[in-house]
């Protein structure tokens, strides 16, 4: 099985996110953590209290993007942070449920708040190989 993951790289006063995994869906999860790594290390943060998140795309690009969006969401409305997912896609859409805890300033030292995903370099991609790979960047 392919491995998964997630990394950031620079982009002018913003984050960009990539990730991978051997399906849409985990590839989506990476996204999600790589997200939650903006603001503190996911480790850090405890899975204890789950959160449903749905969202509609018209395609995987526009899925990415509403599914970090929802996520800032969340964790904005919320005062949450989110450190294990897992993502079902539904016609039109995914389902998921991400795991998280309130923020703790003193242990997460949250770095920057996310404002939301952005199209900028906006990508998803199913390689040659059948792996995924997917990019956006945030706006912090």
């Amino acid at each position: 099985m392919a491995q998964a993951g997630w990394s950031h790289y620079e982009h002018q006063a913003d984050v960009g996110i990539r990730a991978f995994g051997p399906t849409l869906e985990e590839t989506l999860v990476q996204a999600a953590v790589g997200l939650t790594a903006v603001v503190t290390d996911p480790e850090s943060v405890v899975p204890r209290d789950p959160v449903p998140v749905e969202v509609s795309a018209p395609d995987p690009e526009f899925l990415l993007v509403e599914w970090l969006d929802a996520l800032v969401y969340e964790m904005a409305t919320r005062s949450m942070l989110f450190g294990a997912f897992e993502v079902s896609l539904t016609e039109g859409g995914l389902a998921a449920t991400a795991w998280g805890e309130p923020v703790e300033r003193a242990r997460h030292e949250p770095a920057v708040e996310v404002k939301g995903a952005t199209l900028t370099d906006l990508r998803v991609v199913r390689q040659e190989d059948g792996t995924w790979t997917a990019q956006c960047v945030v706006d912090v």
